[in-house]
C-alpha cells in the first residue's frame, strides 16, 4: 500500500487493512490464479459500509468469503476485492425454545459452525450446512446445498449492502430462488430508499436469519458427524479445490457423464480432475488458473460432445486471462 492509500485511509476514518496487488491465490481455496490491484479487509460491517461509500464511481468491487467456489484468472483483477471472513463473523441465537427458533449469521461466518451451533441449540434443520465448506455469504448468493438441504429453505430474513454502503433487509418473496440460483425480483423497491437497490447490479448479503424446527441436539450431532465422514470418503479434501465444478443436470449427476466420458484423472498441468470424484478440480502443485479453467472446458466440450448435455458451472471465474 502506498503513502497516498495509507492517507485515504486515515481520512476516511476507516478501521480495515488495505492491500495493493494482493494475490488472489491466498484468498481462494484452489490456490491458484491471478491478483487483485486492491484488496480490503474491513474491521467489522460498519467499517464495510464506510469503505465501499468512499470508493469511486465505476470501481469494480468483487466481495469474497472463504474463496471456496472462486476462480481467479491468471491476469488478475482490476478494482477492489472486499473480503468478509474475519469482518461479518457474527452469530447469534435470537431464539431457541420447543416451537423452534432462529439464528442470525453474518457473511463471514463458516457454514459447518451454523450447523454446529444450531444442534448446542437443539435446533434442527441446519445439518446439511456442515457439509459446505464456505460462508454463510457465499451460500445466500448461491443456494448452496448438499445432502439433500438447502440454504434458502431456511431463510426468514437476510441483511444486504448495496454499492453505495447501504443496509437493507429483504425476504424471501423478494427474491427468485432455485438450483443454486439466486435473483433479486428487480420489481422490489427499497423501503429505506424508495428507489430500486437494484439497479446497479452490485449488492451483498452481509448476514441472514434461519428459521428452524426444535429438535434433538444428539440426533443432530450423530447426523453432522455422518455427513461429514460420508464427504471424508467421497471428496479429495487434502488437495486444494473449489468443491463441486458443475451443477447437476436434471435427472443425473455431472460426476458420473464426466467419469463416463472417461475423464477422470485427467490433468492438464498441475490441475487434474480428480481421481476421487470426478465433478472435482483438484491442484496439484503449482497449477495455474489457465490449467483449472482448461480442464473446465474440456469437461463441458467432451459431455456436450457425447451425451448432448451442456454441464453449467457451479463455480464462478472471474478476471483476464495472462
Amino acid at each position: 500500500m502506498n503513502m497516498s492509500e495509507q492517507q485515504q485511509i486515515s481520512a476516511q476514518g476507516l478501521r480495515g487493512e488495505l492491500r495493493s496487488d494482493e494475490s488472489m491465490a491466498r484468498h481462494v481455496s484452489w490456490r491458484a490464479g491471478g491478483r487483485v490491484r486492491r484488496a480490503y479487509t474491513p474491521a467489522d460491517l460498519e467499517d464495510m459500509a464506510l469503505f465501499l461509500r468512499g470508493l469511486p464511481d465505476g470501481e469494480p468491487v468483487h466481495v469474497v468469503g472463504l474463496g471456496s467456489n472462486l476462480l481467479v484468472r491468471d491476469g488478475g483483477l482490476d478494482g477492489t476485492v472486499i473480503f468478509t471472513h474475519w469482518a461479518l463473523r457474527g452469530l447469534q441465537v435470537l431464539r431457541s425454545d420447543k416451537t423452534g427458533g432462529e439464528i442470525r449469521a453474518q457473511a463471514g461466518v463458516a457454514c459447518p459452525k451454523v450447523a454446529r451451533t444450531a444442534a448446542i441449540n437443539n435446533l434442527a434443520g441446519a445439518e446439511f450446512l456442515a457439509g459446505i465448506p464456505g460462508t454463510i455469504g457465499g451460500a445466500l448468493a448461491m443456494n448452496a446445498g448438499c445432502y439433500g438441504g438447502e440454504t434458502w429453505n431456511l431463510v426468514a430474513r437476510v441483511e444486504i449492502i448495496d454499492r453505495a454502503g447501504t443496509l437493507h433487509v429483504r425476504t424471501p418473496q423478494q427474491y427468485t430462488i432455485g438450483y443454486r440460483s439466486v435473483e433479486p425480483r428487480s420489481h422490489q423497491m427499497s423501503s429505506t430508499t424508495g428507489a430500486s437497490a437494484y439497479e446497479s447490479g452490485q449488492e451483498w448479503f452481509v448476514a441472514a436469519t434461519f428459521r428452524l424446527l426444535h429438535g434433538d441436539g444428539e440426533k443432530s450431532r450423530a447426523t453432522i458427524k455422518k455427513l461429514l465422514a460420508q464427504r471424508i470418503a467421497a471428496q479429495p479434501l487434502g488437495i486444494p479445490n473449489a468443491g463441486s465444478v458443475f451443477r447437476n443436470p436434471p435427472g443425473d449427476h455431472a460426476a458420473r457423464l464426466i467419469e463416463a466420458c472417461g475423464l477422470k484423472g485427467r490433468r492438464i498441468g498441475g490441475a487434474s480432475i480428480s481421481a476421487k470424484h470426478s465433478n472435482f478440480i483438484v491442484n496439484n502443485g503449482g497449477a495455474s488458473a489457465a490449467d483449472i479453467e482448461a480442464l473446465i472446458e474440456l469437461a463441458q466440450h467432451t459431455v456436450q460432445q457425447q451425451f448432448g448435455v451442456h454441464l453449467e458451472r457451479e463455480v464462478r471465474v472471474i478476471g483476464t486471462p495472462a
